[in-house]
């Protein structure tokens, strides 16, 4: 009898072997043992498995009853998804361990042959409804006809040769070494690592210069038995990141995508025993010294679980999570991505304050209004040290305002909002040192005294005179100018005007980013 132990403490293990193992406790869950040619047993921190056959035979059947191709789409039964999650695990696939053409084949069209080496393939459309009654968007996607996971047969042989070769098939991103050829692993890591896309969470990132991107999550998982139950808990929530919702699938960013995976884990373990206490995302895109593989591995960041940037994040996203917009053609809608939460999410993985880095983000990046609106939620979660500086530099505008509103009545004019507020931007901006901003704020906030300065002083002194706090002060006084609500109902009437504008816009400088 063979006895394989893979264990989620084994020194000799890194998370994506203990993720695997994770998926493999998963797979086996879902699978009646009646007939089945290998026994096996889950523990809290150990997969155990027998079997009498043929190592080939119990593998092979084995990742048969993992992995299935079923209307052109790469389905996992252990994860229970509906028709989106089928499409989102698909296309996450393809995007990360299916980068390859020498990893999947397609099904090819009979009513359009080839044209020289040129194939066609045949694809479908789907409708999905992001939100209740809201319309529906159209995706469509290339019918699967094999891949590297559903060849069982080679895949059980590559195990019984004892020591399998690893390639970006079963780790995303991995380059071979040029030198000695493609890396080696044990069978019992390399069977691991055939789970591994069970226990990950796949995201689609926005293109840069027309080049694709995407992001795949790997958790930390503590307690085998109790991760598989909190994933069969919620059946729209067993592969965490999807839920009912394509959008879900949709994240701006490589850090957002971390955070928005360990929303979802806490929202299924709210218990400080077995929550997955940190995960690691892969941002994967092109690079130039390869052209083959359009999904190398980018960057790696590991995320902790750490309460004040989760809630923070889910207020973020509740605020300026991709909203519906009609294409510039007029036929169909799509999802575009909000540039200030990749921001914001990009500060909170780096454990920094969310607000960090708007002096620069202010420069590089245009913020529509419903990105500011979303930022002027995200002001309310101020912590008191920082509230002082804000109140302080916003009650300074609102004088400053009110000055410019009544020049204008004087002159027979009506204000212009957006000239009144980039004079102060700049006036806030242009300083470059410690020195030449704590004196550009001072002289704004004597100049246009408030009431909401008063008795501030040593606490703005604290801000301006402390080498790691006055680019933060900079970035918290121009977020203060820059979220300013006018309260007169003429600029609030113009402003709403303006988003139409904007929107119209922001659709024509971005592509729709459809898969």
């Amino acid at each position: 009898m063979t006895e394989l132990v893979l264990s989620i403490f084994d020194p000799n293990t890194l998370l994506p072997h203990r993720a695997g193992i994770a998926g493999l406790a998963l797979a086996l869950s879902v699978i009646a043992p009646t007939d089945a040619p290998l026994q096996w047993e889950v523990t809290e921190d150990a997969v155990k498995l027998y079997w009498d056959s043929k190592d080939q035979e119990a593998v092979q059947w084995l990742l048969e009853q993992t992995y299935q191709i079923k209307r052109g789409l790469l389905i996992a039964p252990s994860l229970n998804l509906d028709e989106q999650g089928c499409f989102t695990f698909n296309q996450g696939m393809l995007a990360s361990f299916l980068q390859h053409g020498q990893q999947k084949s397609f099904v090819e069209d009979p009513n359009k042959p080839k044209q020289g080496k040129k194939k066609f393939y045949k694809t479908q459309t789907l409708n999905f409804m992001i939100e209740p009654d809201s319309p529906e968007i159209s995706v469509s996607y290339t019918l699967l006809d094999s891949c590297y996971y559903t060849e069982s047969s080679k895949l059980a042989k590559d195990f019984s040769s004892g020591k399998p070769e690893v390639k970006t098939q079963i780790l995303p991103g991995l380059e071979e070494c040029f030198v000695n050829g493609s890396y080696k692993e044990s069978s019992g890591s390399f069977l691991a690592l055939l789970f591994l896309p069970l226990a990950c969470g796949y995201y689609q990132l926005p293109n840069i210069n027309s080049k694709s991107r995407s992001a795949i999550v790997i958790p930390e998982v503590q307690n085998l038995m109790e991760w598989v139950k909190l994933r069969k808990k919620l059946p729209s929530k067993t592969y965490a990141n999807f839920g009912s919702s394509y959008g879900k699938f949709r994240a701006s960013s490589a850090g957002e995508s971390a955070l928005r995976f360990l929303l979802d884990e806490r929202q299924l373990d709210d218990s400080n025993l077995f929550k997955v206490s940190y995960c690691e995302v892969y941002q994967l895109g092109s690079q130039p010294w390869n052209a083959n593989q359009s999904y190398i591995k980018q960057a790696v960041y590991r995320v902790p679980l750490k309460d004040d940037a989760i809630n923070l994040y889910r207020i973020a996203y509740q605020n300026l999570k991709p909203k519906l917009r009609p294409k510039q053609d007029g036929e169909g809608f799509w999802l575009p991505e909000s540039r200030v939460l990749a921001w914001i999410s990009d500060n909170l993985i780096s454990d920094r304050a969310w607000y960090v880095g708007f002096f620069e983000f202010r420069k590089a990046a245009t913020i529509y209004l419903e990105d500011r609106r979303g930022l002027v939620v995200m002001t309310e979660h101020l912590s008191p040290d920082e509230r002082i500086l804000f109140d302080a530099v916003q009650g300074a505008f609102k004088k400053y305002r009110g000055q410019q509103i009544e020049q204008a009545k004087r002159q027979g004019r009506k204000p212009d909002w957006e000239q009144i507020t980039n004079k102060v931007i700049y006036r806030l901006q242009r300083p470059s040192t410690q020195q030449e901003f704590a004196k550009a704020l001072v002289e704004f906030l004597s100049q246009f005294r408030s009431k909401e300065a008063l008795s501030s002083g040593p606490q703005i002194f604290w801000w301006l005179h402390q080498e790691a706090n006055w680019r933060k002060a900079r970035d918290l006084a121009l977020l203060a100018v820059a979220t300013y609500q006018g309260q007169s109902t003429e600029e609030k009437a113009e402003i709403e005007q303006d988003l139409t504008e904007e929107v119209t816009e922001e659709t024509t400088e971005q592509t729709a980013n459809v898969l």
